[in-house]
């Protein structure tokens, strides 16, 4: 069999559900021998510790990944008063203790309220930031801490609920990408004259992809690069103008279809469709087949040009 021979791997999205005490490298290295390609990556790192939605983007799908990451997250978790730890969760060692019994909820909602919208965030040293051409995490396992720039993160809902523990509330969080949950949790604690920690933290959607759609690693569900595309606006196209999307051409927005650009089919969940104003990206489909063919973006005047393109060549 020659080259030009090979059978095409899969390609697609699998939307794993995490289980606890696995990297989000493990996770991949896992899919690929039950896969059986190479060709996997994920959409953003969930914490070892953490369980729930991972999205995997699978052959020509690891050319995605970067508009996957973009999707807003929802999380829930427990947020616990009273004890910091350095990794600002409850893998890391306690590192401070307060007395905080006597905070009451109607306190804490109120806090939560100031950490809710567009807020200014310092990136955790357990995160994957780099300071200077390293990780923060790197820097933090050689014992090493750094000044770190707060970064802009929106929080859409920070929900809390009291527990019978006057120091542990329930939390449920939906935010933009690149929001850390744990130093939301710090921040909360910090707001209240003392100090937090995160646990049990539960991915529960990425977009529109919510637990239901989540599977076991063992027994991958593969969804279609059109899919793996659902919550971004779509334009289909014909066979002529497919062609020339397949031979990535800068197109004028008016023969590309983005006038009548189809909103995606359903909202992600509770979170905000992605923004694409008059600058996309828009998922191209065939009109004949509701293949993916290629993301498109803004280019210059009134054209757009390819950021990816999927379509067989």
């Amino acid at each position: 069999m020659g080259k030009g021979d090979r059978p095409a791997g899969p390609d697609g999205l699998v939307v794993v559900d995490k289980p606890p005490g696995w990297t989000s490298h493990d996770v991949v290295a896992k899919s690929r021998g039950i896969l059986g390609t190479r060709k996997v990556g994920h959409s953003g790192t969930l914490d070892p510790d953490a369980t729930g939605v991972l999205l995997l983007g699978v052959g020509r799908v690891t050319r995605l990944l970067r508009f996957l990451t973009a999707l807003g997250k929802t999380y829930t978790c427990e947020i616990v008063l009273g004890v910091e730890t350095d990794t600002l969760d409850d893998s890391g060692t306690v590192v401070a203790t307060h007395d905080m019994t006597a905070v009451s909820p109607e306190q804490v909602i109120a806090a939560v309220a100031e950490l809710t919208g567009d807020i200014l965030q310092v990136p955790p040293m357990v995160s994957a930031v780099k300071v200077d051409g390293r990780r923060l995490h790197e820097l933090a396992r050689a014992g090493e801490v750094v000044e770190r720039e707060a970064r802009p993160v929106t929080v859409h809902r920070f929900a809390v609920s009291a527990t019978a523990d006057p120091c542990v509330y329930t939390a449920n969080v939906a935010c933009s990408s690149g929001t850390y949950v744990r130093t939301l949790a710090a921040d909360l604690g910090t707001a209240l004259g003392g100090g937090a920690h995160l646990r049990t933290l539960r991915r529960t959607a990425v977009g529109s992809f919510g637990e239901d759609d989540a599977h076991p690693m063992e027994q991958p569900t593969l969804l279609t690069p059109a899919e793996a595309l659902r919550d971004y606006p779509a334009v289909l196209v014909d066979a002529t103008v497919a062609a020339e999307v397949g031979h990535g051409k800068v197109l004028d927005l008016a023969r590309l279809g983005v006038p009548d650009a189809v909103a995606p089919p359903r909202a992600a969940g509770d979170l905000p469709v992605p923004a694409t104003g008059d600058s996309g990206p828009w998922a191209v489909l065939d009109r004949d087949t509701g293949a993916l063919l290629a993301v498109y973006e803004r280019h210059r005047g009134p054209t757009a040009k390819p950021a990816v393109v999927v379509a067989p060549r």
